[in-house]
């Protein structure tokens, strides 16, 4: 499916439902100029931005269902274009309360994630663990972007894998920090309750101030640039980042739960 012909039955859409650009973003909680880069090809369409808009177009699911691609074939339709924001961005911020985040995990760490509760078969599950090896490159291929991690200690205590799986991954923090362009810090128990308690997110600095956010839930993941969430979510990673330990104590807090020295 050309994107071109996708482009076109956005456009009768929106215009059979009498509603501007700016009304459709409003509608479902995009930015206008996302919704205007789309409509001129400057933006590749998500399957979550195509849903959002057959709810708002009335169309009946029109707009996913020639969006609607294999996910078998790769990770899913919604986390489709985000690895290419991380490769473009100028700045990454990541926060997760329970588990490392992806750019960070070892294979075995990810692999324990992914299998967790049987929900994918085996092959399935090799598929997901590829693509997020993948978007480790985020780390080596920019030197002058910058990738900044909060982990909430919970995470380094839960022995996701097994002890020894753990141990390891809590290695590859210790090394991924010594990267130039990662900032990594902790986010004590000590503190309590924060900001984001109700799951993890990454905010993707791009060229210019086309900001984005990757949010997470239960059930799948979002992307979106709406003005709102995003001064929402930026002043919870400012709370986050002020109440983390520095990178210094940060790495002694990972250096005194390894086993292996």
């Amino acid at each position: 499916m050309k994107f071109e012909m996708w482009i076109r039955a956005l456009k009768a859409a929106r215009a059979g439902a009498e509603m501007s650009q700016e009304a459709l973003a409003a509608s479902i909680k995009w930015s206008p100029s996302t919704v205007a880069a789309i409509e001129t090809g400057r933006r590749r369409p998500t399957m979550e931005f195509a849903v959002a808009a057959d709810q708002a177009l009335g169309t009946g699911g029109l707009l996913a269902s020639l969006l609607q691609e294999d996910e078998g074939r790769g990770g899913p339709s919604w986390f489709e274009s985000w690895p290419g924001h991380e490769e473009r961005a100028v700045r990454l911020c990541y926060f997760e309360p329970c588990l490392i985040p992806g750019p960070l995990q070892t294979e075995e760490y990810a692999r324990a994630v992914v299998s967790a509760g049987r929900l994918y078969r085996t092959e399935r599950v090799e598929e997901l663990v590829s693509l997020r090896m993948r978007r480790q490159l985020v780390l080596h291929q920019n030197e002058s972007s910058e990738c900044v991690f909060v982990i909430d200690e919970s995470a380094l205590h839960r022995p996701v894998g097994g002890h020894a799986v753990m141990d390891r991954q809590l290695s590859r923090l210790l090394e991924a920090a010594e990267l130039p362009q990662v900032r990594l810090h902790i986010l004590p128990l000590e503190v309590g309750a924060h900001a984001s308690m109700g799951g993890g997110f990454v905010i993707a600095e791009l060229p210019g101030s086309d900001n984005l956010l990757c949010l997470d839930n239960a059930a799948r993941g979002q992307i979106a640039d709406y003005p709102e969430w995003m001064r929402l979510v930026q002043r919870k990673w400012e709370h986050l980042l002020g109440e983390a330990l520095s990178e210094r104590a940060s790495i002694d807090v990972v250096n005194k739960l390894r086993v292996t020295p």
